[in-house]
């Protein structure tokens, strides 16, 4: 991973921040280093990985590419690819994942709506049966690689209510293409940091979708979509720590060089003793993270139980963007005025793991899992 990032991926993210698009070069390059079908069975034209392996791909893709376009379309199609591999009908797995894999199309995840994020049971999306069809309506709303599905081909495992007076119960998960699709209207909104993979919306107005497309049964889609979440939630920890650790990499090289009233300020205790604690907290957070998608693993394996797997996700990602926000951060101010120059490449770092505070479950809910897993649910103030 480090050679093919080294000559593959560095040369091609310069001009990413620019351009804001994902070039299909990119793309077909991580297909035909076989990374886009890591955790796919191996029938469907995947590697059939473990998912601590996707782990350390997406670690190096996070150093190599400082913006974290390129680590967020990998994980991702990772996560909802293996949601659509372990759940989806035969018919539709054949029809997709191929495809995914060779990097002719993506796979997203849409749950997220204008109002509502974290809190799914509040989702105003709905879904119908129509004959041998489905029937969707609703909108949604700050979703990743909505410009690459529509302009490359693809769709995102969605999530809509199906039997709305069952609340979280009664929601199922299914698959929506949204290249060519009538009744699939998109927009565009722009972040302020992973220029290179698009974030947006789709208005979704009477839309048909064939049978095969529903991903495990009806009204469990509640119960699936956490599945993808955690698995994304793991790979996004070690996305913190591949950016925090090249960061700190560039800032150990500045200090050493960069003179202050005579001398390298590396050798004031100021810039020392952060240096010290941001390198413990890097490492510990790679702990963190390769613990909690073993765990993850773990229970594809029947060795550990959901409960464990929810615990070591959250603990992984509650701390991940924070350490490694606050890492990249002292590097910036190490820099000085250069620092705050878009010529300094940490602050792409810095505004890309700013979001996952928020993408895949907040900080905050990540601490409410934690609280719910030492607690007992009894304890939830949302009950």
């Amino acid at each position: 991973m480090k050679e093919f990032c080294a000559s593959e991926i560095v040369p091609k993210t310069e001009k990413l921040e620019d351009t804001r698009k994902m070039p299909k070069d990119i793309i077909k390059t991580l297909a035909n280093f076989e990374l886009l079908g890591m955790v796919i069975d191996p029938e469907y034209g995947g590697l059939g990985t473990d998912v601590v392996t996707a782990g350390i791909a997406v670690e190096e893709l996070a150093r190599a590419d400082p913006s974290c376009s390129i680590p967020v379309l990998f994980l991702v199609g990772t996560s909802w690819g293996h949601v659509l591999n372990k759940y989806g009908t035969e018919e539709a797995k054949k029809e997709i994942l191929p495809k995914a894999i060779k990097g002719e199309q993506i796979i997203g995840i849409a749950t997220t709506e204008s109002d509502i994020g974290s809190d799914l049971g509040s989702m105003k999306t709905k879904i119908s049966k129509k004959g041998d069809k489905y029937v969707v309506n609703g909108e949604k709303m700050y979703i990743s690689g909505v410009a690459e599905a529509v302009e490359y081909g693809g769709g995102h495992v969605t999530l809509a209510k199906m039997t709305p007076e069952k609340g979280t119960r009664g929601m199922s998960l299914f698959y929506l293409p949204l290249k060519d699709t009538p009744g699939i209207t998109p927009t565009y909104v722009e972040d302020i940091g992973r220029e290179a993979i698009s974030c947006g919306g789709f208005d979704i107005k009477n839309v048909e979708i064939p049978k095969h497309y529903l991903i495990g049964e009806e009204n469990k889609g509640f119960y699936i979509v956490h599945e993808g979440y955690e698995l994304a939630r793991g790979l996004i920890s070690l996305v913190c720590a591949g950016a925090a650790a090249k960061a700190l990499e560039n800032g150990i090289a500045y200090i050493k060089e960069r003179k202050a009233f005579g001398r390298p300020i590396g050798k004031y205790e100021g810039i020392q003793f952060k240096l010290a604690e941001h390198h413990v907290r890097i490492q510990a957070l790679r702990d963190l993270g390769y613990k909690a998608l073993w765990t993850y693993d773990q229970e594809i394996q029947g060795n550990a139980s959901r409960f464990d797997v929810s615990m070591a996700i959250a603990m992984a990602k509650s701390v991940a963007p924070i350490w490694a926000f606050d890492a990249i951060n002292d590097v910036m101010q190490w820099q000085g005025a250069f620092g705050y120059t878009k010529e300094c490449e940490d602050q792409k770092a810095w505004r890309a793991v700013r979001s996952f505070t928020l993408a895949e479950g907040s900080s905050e809910i990540m601490k409410l899992i934690i609280a719910r897993e030492l607690l007992g649910k009894e304890f939830l103030a949302y009950r």
